[in-house]
């Protein structure tokens, strides 16, 4: 099979398109034939190996995963002999991160618990846009935020993968959403659904009176003391991303921070199932809805990690495999 591997720890010019052996599934696995992925920082930070603490994890000193990607969405070729749910033929999507990831590839053996049927309203691209960015959305805003409904909701970063979920689900939720976007990006955040919308470049959310029950901080740009001066007396700051830097600031003096009611936190990089399908309810009923930057053919993963790295996507950047 074609596969892009990375055997050292480096720029995009380590992604190597080449011909790999096609992975077997284990018992709990299912063999998928992958359609389409999609790429996140996750994939970024493995393929440049930093932080440097998570080496041990990821190999030391060279990679022990060679094949990234999590995200992905195709048909099951084949499936283990303890694996019930699925079967040849099935549509599926998933998030692989946590168990080999090895995305980036035409077949991939997944734990079957990694999975689910794709909704029948989305293309495999679509698909494979969804797990990561909107379960981490997902996850920062109901169970790290404790988003009620009628709250006030700032999302600074509502353009990016993560940015666009948070925009829908928060509104979804109940929320009473405002989206921090450029301006190339200001009716792509009205179109899905902003009750107000704030171009940086022509304004500073945080030099506004206008205070906030919850705030997601998805791009990182801004010091947690920004967030908080915005927060109502018992809001909520959640940092989702962002620099190394910052987010090591944020776990070490989120606690100091977290006074007189407000609280600084993070969001752990802990993908659950049953927040996808949360997720996929929200898609089959029209609430949320993939939305794409670009797509790239699996040859050119390289070109997209590049595309990625420079700052200028908006939304999800997908490769087709298939």
């Amino acid at each position: 099979m074609k596969a892009i591997i990375y055997t050292k720890y480096g720029s995009s010019d380590v992604l190597q398109y080449t011909d790999c052996e096609k992975p077997v599934p284990g018992d709990d696995q299912v063999l998928v034939r992958i359609h389409a992925t999609s790429l996140n920082s996750a994939d970024l930070r493995s393929m440049h190996g930093r932080p440097l603490l998570f080496r041990p994890m990821w190999g030391f000193p060279r990679p022990n995963k060679p094949i990234l990607g999590g995200d992905l969405a195709g048909i099951v070729e084949a499936v283990g002999r303890n694996v019930t749910q699925f079967k040849p033929g099935d549509e599926v999507f998933g998030d692989n991160f946590d168990d080999g990831m090895g995305a980036f590839a035409e077949y991939a053996a997944v734990p079957a618990k990694n999975l689910l049927l794709k909704p029948a309203n989305l293309t495999f691209e679509e698909a494979a846009a969804v797990p990561l960015a909107g379960g981490t959305a997902l996850r920062s805003l109901r169970r790290v935020g404790n988003l009620q409904a009628g709250q006030k909701v700032l999302i600074n970063g509502a353009s990016g993968g993560v940015g666009t979920y948070a925009l829908q689900i928060a509104k979804a939720l109940g929320g009473e959403v405002t989206a921090v976007v450029s301006t190339r990006n200001v009716e792509q955040a009205q179109a899905l659904g902003a009750d107000h919308v704030i171009d940086y470049k022509k304004e500073d959310f945080a030099q506004s009176s206008q205070h906030y029950d919850l705030i997601l901080g998805v791009n990182g740009n801004r010091h947690f003391r920004d967030y908080k001066r915005c927060l109502t007396d018992n809001g909520t700051y959640v940092m989702v991303g962002g620099t190394n830097k910052q987010i090591f600031s944020a776990v070490l003096l989120g606690s100091l921070a977290s006074r007189g009611g407000k609280t600084i936190t993070t969001t752990p990089a802990e993908p659950d199932i049953d927040d996808l399908v949360f997720l996929k309810e929200l898609i089959e009923t029209g609430k949320v809805k993939p939305v794409i930057d670009r797509r790239y053919p699996l040859s050119e993963t390289a070109d997209a990690m590049r595309y990625m790295e420079s700052g200028h996507a908006s939304s999800k950047v997908v490769i087709n495999v298939l």
